[in-house]
């Protein structure tokens, strides 16, 4: 069975390795196996896992909002309430 690094599976997978490191320290996706290399640690993934790692990218919502999105948040929080008129004076 064939194992792959952290980098070899983002670049398979299209997203950058410091992006799927980020999913493993927030916990968005499950950590593969540790094993000690020459005194570094290293996830090593097998198919399943790259696999299941593939159906959850999509899932996760990466937080990012651009100023438009938080314009638009804003403008709907906004109560509508009625604007009040100026009656005319006798």
């Amino acid at each position: 069975m064939s194992t792959f690094s952290t980098s070899q599976v983002a670049k398979r997978l299209g997203i950058g390795i410091k992006t799927l490191s980020r999913y493993i320290a927030e916990k968005k996706v499950p950590a593969p196996q540790i094993i000690d290399v020459g005194g570094r640690k290293v996830h090593v993934w097998t198919e399943p896992e790259i696999a299941r790692l593939r159906e959850l990218l999509p899932k996760i919502a990466n937080g990012r909002k651009t100023r438009y999105s938080k314009l638009r948040e804003k403008q709907k929080a906004q109560a509508k309430s009625p604007v009040p008129r100026k009656t005319k004076k006798k």
